[in-house]
């Protein structure tokens, strides 16, 4: 490999200026990719250009990438499919009747009980944020009026229960995004490398614990809590100058009409595909292994070398022919009807997977600059191993801050982080851990980011409210987050 030396930086340096200056996540993936071939190509423009396009082309040829990016697709044929049948409608249904029936017992803790429902419902739907945002907003806001709680507290229950669990639970298109950029740094157990860094995203962790926290104890802080007194003193749901989001600007798909709601038509589907995530990741390692002793050693080291990108997809495929035979037996749906939902799906997933295809091409380009290798040999006077997390966490949480995206913050920032972990002999677990939990913590703050912006949506809320409510709470996240990664790179190296 060339040594392209300060040259190196500059792709992701102009992304990361272009996405913070303009917001616009794609354009700067794409002239970072771009810079980076024009600097390959001796700068020549055409044979710049060209080899921009086929590493576009390129990306295909990793069996993993193609995987990551259908799975992302199908997961939108999903969606559709539990909307359609009736299972969401059927969910909130279900969810109603249980919270009826404690308010008939005049159960004192029922106000209490309702914001634990919201919130383990947005974690139960971790399949996606938008789903789970879209559903706790809009399933438990009458209930939340009608026990008087302020929207706003409804909003931080939507928003701090639905990213958070995506990125724990990562059997979705969040797992499935992040083992593909760690796949393009050479990585070989991609699925190993989430998992264990899990233990140490505190951010998440922690986000949920608080919401649990302020629920039981009833001790809001900061601008919440003048919410709740408001609402407390005058029943007042939202500010007087308030100004709702209304959530039916939302485009959702409405349950087919005439259909009864059924909460296993949104059960069934989602569950086969976490179910068979583990099973397929032994399905696909069990040929690697070579010495084990017993059983639980050989299923544990079958599904350590099973293929992460092959679990998911062949999760998400199972789950889509499970749901397709059970909407058929209930004569919800003719196979017409299936395809169409399919494609749909499909097609309302290509930003996403747009933004995979630009994060794994500017991730190789960086390798074959040698961006990370160049940080780390630059910064070894000043950035220790030890303080590598912490700094990690910052820069990660400013860029999702002012982007409003984590995914994006994800693309730019793998490039740099694991090659800086290798490089630097730094913790590669605490290291990935740290940068997506900054990730999540400044998507989660930012005012324009889609997570918080549909919260405020499905929640009938004041967009600025929300923020301003959520705030001290995720800074107060984020801050004992922050010391964890500084202490912990320092006992941990």
């Amino acid at each position: 490999m060339s040594d392209f030396g300060i040259l190196s930086i500059l792709p992701p340096v102009l992304a990361i200026i272009l996405a913070l200056k303009t917001k616009q996540v794609y354009i700067a993936l794409f002239l970072g990719t771009w810079l980076g071939w024009l600097i390959i190509n001796d700068w020549n423009v055409i044979t710049g250009t060209f080899a921009t396009i086929e590493a576009f082309v390129n990306v295909f040829k990793s069996p993993g990438n193609t995987r990551t990016i259908m799975f992302s697709a199908l997961v939108g044929a999903l969606l559709l499919f539990i909307q359609y049948s009736g299972g969401v409608n059927g969910f909130m249904i279900s969810i109603g009747d249980f919270i009826t029936r404690v308010e008939q017992k005049k159960n004192v803790k029922g106000r209490m009980l309702v914001q634990i429902l919201a919130m383990v419902t947005g974690v139960l739907l971790f399949v996606e944020t938008s789903i789970s945002s879209l559903t706790v907003g809009t399933l438990y806001r009458p209930l939340f009026d009608k026990f008087k709680i302020p929207r706003e507290k409804l909003a931080y229950i939507a928003d701090s229960s639905s990213a958070p669990s995506s990125i724990l639970i990562p059997f979705n298109a969040w797992g499935a995004f992040i083992m593909g950029l760690l796949l393009t740094q050479g990585v070989k157990n991609p699925m190993i490398v989430l998992g264990k860094a899990m233990i140490f995203d505190f951010y998440p962790i922690l986000t949920i614990i608080l919401v649990f926290v302020i629920i039981i104890s009833k001790k809001d802080f900061g601008a919440m809590s003048k919410a709740e007194k408001r609402t407390r003193d005058t029943g007042k749901l939202l500010n007087d100058n308030a100004h709702p989001l209304v959530s039916d600007t939302i485009t959702s798909l409405d349950a087919k009409n005439g259909i009864k709601p059924r909460a296993l038509n949104m059960y069934i589907p989602i569950l086969t595909m976490v179910l068979m995530m583990p099973v397929y990741l032994f399905y696909t390692g069990y040929t690697s292994v070579k010495n084990y002793d017993g059983w639980i050693d050989y299923t544990g080291q079958a599904i350590g070398f099973g293929s992460g990108s092959s679990a998911v997809l062949y999760s998400v495929l199972t789950s889509i022919f499970v749901a397709m035979i059970l909407y058929r037996s209930q004569k919800i749906m003719k196979m017409k009807e299936m395809v169409e939902l399919i494609l749909k799906g499909i097609s309302e997933m290509m930003p996403l997977a747009l933004l995979m295809l630009l994060a794994f091409s500017i991730s190789e380009v960086s390798n074959k600059l040698g961006t990370g290798v160049y940080v780390a040999n630059n910064t070894k006077m000043w950035l220790t191993p030890q303080l590598l997390p912490f700094i990690l966490f910052v820069i990660s949480a400013f860029i999702a801050f002012s982007t409003g995206t984590s995914w994006g913050t994800f693309a730019i920032m793998m490039a740099i982080t694991v090659p800086m972990a290798n490089a630097q002999g730094a913790n590669l677990f605490l290291v990935v851990a740290a940068t997506i939990g900054g990730g999540v913590f400044g998507d989660h703050c930012s005012p324009i980011s889609d997570t918080t912006i549909i919260s405020s949506m499905a929640s009938a809320c004041d967009h600025i409210d929300h923020v301003r409510t959520q705030l001290p709470y995720a800074l107060f996240v984020g801050a004992i987050s922050a010391v964890l990664y500084l202490i912990l790179g320092y006992v941990m190296h």
